[in-house]
């Protein structure tokens, strides 16, 4: 009797996703499907039946539906335990359709409204990866990365011991980097034609703000190569100096080398230059 039971409910959840999928098409069905030659209105199933339908359009690969059905829920059964439940996956389908606006604004609602749920981490995991999956390209502009980065450190920071915690440390890493590059593409750009002036702020914006990220070693380099085309000698040695000091296996330090020894100077700090208190900070440990 007990297996035959089970059947029964097997059978009847076949029957359940069946009937909700009956629809089909390419367009979004706004009914639950026909059965027996007639439309059954969403309304006519249980938030379970509709979640259940949402979790289906999922996993074949039709995210936009899912977040539709996920939503029909929060409208249908707003204050169910299965609503939130809706919603926190309405998120997540959003994000899978790259529909990151949505994404982020049901995800953003979960944390108004259930700030203490066990989810709450994911929903502001999630929110933080509608700006983060939009980096793309060093040459966009930026702003996407530093609201990126907000979102990631509101992760790290409310909820420290989650499992998204250690995931969005390195992302953040990664955000931080791309905020570097685009700085050494810009300073490039301007050395390259010769602006050394502009092209020095932004090599300068690298080393003081972005002195852990993988470009400070061509920053410096750069300083040396744009001080040097001013005639500036005093703080291309320093530049060179830092750059000796803390990167001195890299070629950028070779390069620098090169240039600085092939003029007879020394790789030394020399001056009272900004440059000068960096070297006195991260070398001599002097902050005074």
């Amino acid at each position: 009797m007990k297996l035959a039971g089970s059947r029964i409910r097997v059978i009847g959840a076949v029957v359940l996703v069946a009937t909700l999928a009956a629809c089909g098409g390419s367009d979004r069905p706004r009914t639950g499907g026909f059965f027996g030659g007639e439309e059954i209105p969403l309304e006519n199933f249980s938030a379970r039946q509709i979640f259940e339908r949402g979790e289906y359009e999922l996993n074949r690969n039709r995210p936009s539906d899912a977040a539709f059905y996920f939503a029909e829920i929060e409208r249908l059964y707003p204050y169910s335990d299965w609503a939130k439940r809706a919603l926190i996956m309405q998120a997540y389908a959003y994000h899978e359709d790259e529909d990151y606006p949505n994404s982020r604004s049901s995800a953003q609602r979960f944390i108004d409204f259930y700030p203490d749920d066990d989810d709450a981490a994911y929903a502001q995991y999630l929110l933080a990866l509608s700006y983060y999956d939009q980096i793309d390209e060093v040459g966009r502009d930026q702003g996407l990365t530093f609201q990126a980065l907000q979102s990631l450190r509101d992760v790290i920071e409310r909820y420290p011991d989650s499992d998204y915690a250690r995931s969005a440390i390195l992302k953040f890493d990664l955000a931080f980097d791309h905020l570097a590059a685009k700085e050494m593409e810009i300073g490039r750009y301007y050395l390259r034609r010769d602006h050394y002036t502009a092209a020095i702020n932004r090599f300068r914006v690298v080393v003081e703000d972005f002195q852990t990220t993988s470009h400070t070693p061509e920053a410096l380099h750069r300083l040396v190569e744009a001080y040097l085309s001013l005639g500036l000698v005093a703080e291309a040695q320093t530049a060179g100096a830092i750059l000796g000091y803390n990167y001195q296996s890299t070629d950028w330090y070779q390069d620098s080398y090169k240039m600085l020894t092939g003029r007879g100077l020394k790789l030394e700090a020399t001056g009272d230059n900004w440059l000068s208190q960096i070297y006195r900070q991260t070398v001599q440990g002097r902050w005074l």
